[in-house]
């Protein structure tokens, strides 16, 4: 018998990694992720407005608790989707996922008051959290090792340019049939066909994973090539392939392996002026007096170029090295949010959001392919998990950061705060991280 996992099971049998021997459930977990991109772009335009035309909020910092809401929800839940994965499997997380996902659309169509939709947030952070997070690990279970960067471009692509087309259509909905139930219904097919795909066609990956773990080399150990004798510096893989605690996992994570913890700070900032976005850039077209169709092709277009552009920018740091996207991203994106701190037009906010897009393209699958390179396949899901907690706990921070500031000090000056902060992001990449890519042992 080959060697167990930490579930007790070996390798399956038959079973084969790549992303060609794979194709089919690659492809189906690709069309998964793009429904549940879906669900979270039902709100991208209309949410935000929605709260002063039919609610009545004024202060910024109240209208974010939605999103304040979904990130603490997402965060928490990202947390454990990679540790219930490894214990249950990758399948049943996906599906219990798609049912929390289920009412959510339907409480956004009939909320009375800002408390259900907030509660109808904290449903869509933990399905999101659930499905979004276990497609990714499956389809790093699916891939192996050589192309996983081209996985997260891809699995990333179409969550992102879901988000997009369905931004710009409840806009339009929107803007002809009202803010609502229409956009949402959109959600109530998402949900229901996300749910039916994957109890009834996925096929579970953590054999895959077991695989990968059988036939792992040991770390490079001292004096040998790869290993990094800097002080400070951790060996490939986070200088351990032994099966880890979930507390050592994300101590690892979140503090003392540099590449992941550079990572997790910086995926945590990215989804802060993720959160910026979605909450307060619909606020500030509104009042220079775009229409909503024209705010909805401004709200996709961020995430269009963003999900688009991964298709490149992870199978490039297949073959670039992951580094240099992260930092070159993060500076894109801070120049990104200064143009639209100075913009007063349509056109200018355009050139915003698609640097914006591009920037965040270069960072978002980048980064999940950093943590898959260091992290052992036997704890691999789990760093995976904290990674996920820390970077969706930017929508949290950035929901409260940009409230608090958008009520002091102006929505534009909010928009100022959040471009330092990323620009402070890339400069700790560039000093913290190591390259990741080819470290597998």
């Amino acid at each position: 018998m080959g060697p167990l996992t930490r579930a007790g099971r070996p390798p399956v049998a038959g079973t084969t990694l790549g992303l060609r021997a794979n194709a089919a459930q690659f492809a189906l977990l690709v069309a998964v992720n793009a429904l549940v991109g879906g669900m979270l772009g039902q709100e991208r335009t209309v949410l935000p407005l929605l709260a002063e035309a039919e609610f009545g909020l004024q202060a910024y910092t109240a209208t974010l608790t939605y999103i304040l809401a979904f990130g603490l929800a997402k965060a928490a839940t990202n947390y454990l989707a990679g540790t219930l994965s490894d214990r249950y499997g990758r399948k049943p997380v996906l599906v219990a996922g798609w049912l929390v996902a289920v009412p959510v659309p339907l409480l956004l169509i009939g909320a009375p008051t800002w408390t259900w939709i907030v509660v109808a947030n904290v449903l869509l952070g933990i399905s999101q959290g659930l499905t979004w997070s276990t497609t990714v690990i499956m389809k790093i279970d699916l891939v192996g090792p050589s192309r996983r960067g081209t996985a997260m471009g891809l699995n990333e692509a179409a969550g992102y340019v879901a988000v997009a087309a369905t931004a710009l259509a409840t806009g339009y909905l929107a803007e002809t049939a009202g803010l609502r139930p229409a956009p949402f219904l959109l959600g109530v097919a998402f949900a229901a066909l996300g749910l039916g795909l994957s109890t009834l066609a996925v096929r579970e990956t953590r054999g895959h994973a077991h695989l990968e773990a059988a036939g792992h080399a040991p770390a490079a150990r001292r004096g040998e090539p790869g290993h990094d004798e800097r002080p400070g510096r951790e060996s490939p893989r986070g200088g351990d392939h032994r099966d880890l605690t979930d507390g050592e996992v994300f101590a690892r994570t979140s503090f003392r392996e540099p590449a992941l913890s550079a990572a997790s700070q910086a995926g945590l900032v990215n989804n802060l002026n993720d959160g910026l976005a979605w909450g307060l850039f619909p606020v500030l077209f509104a009042g220079a007096g775009l229409s909503v169709s024209q705010i909805g092709v401004l709200a996709a277009l961020y995430p269009a170029v963003w999900g688009l552009g991964q298709l490149v920018t992870g199978a490039w740091s297949d073959r670039r090295g992951r580094k240099p996207f992260v930092v070159g991203g993060m500076v894109v994106q801070a120049v990104a949010l200064a143009l639209v701190a100075l913009g007063t037009s349509f056109a200018e906010w355009a050139v915003g959001a698609v640097l914006l897009g591009a920037g965040t393209a270069m960072v978002y699958p980048t980064l999940l392919a950093a943590v898959g390179d260091v992290a052992h396949p036997a704890w691999r899901a789990r760093a995976v998990g904290v990674y996920r907690l820390w970077r969706d706990l930017g929508f949290a921070v950035g929901a409260l950061l940009a409230g608090v500031v958008a009520d002091l000090l102006g929505v534009r000056a909010a928009v100022w705060v959040v471009a330092a902060l990323t620009a402070v992001s890339g400069i700790i990449v560039a000093m913290r991280m190591y390259e990741t890519h080819g470290t597998d042992g």
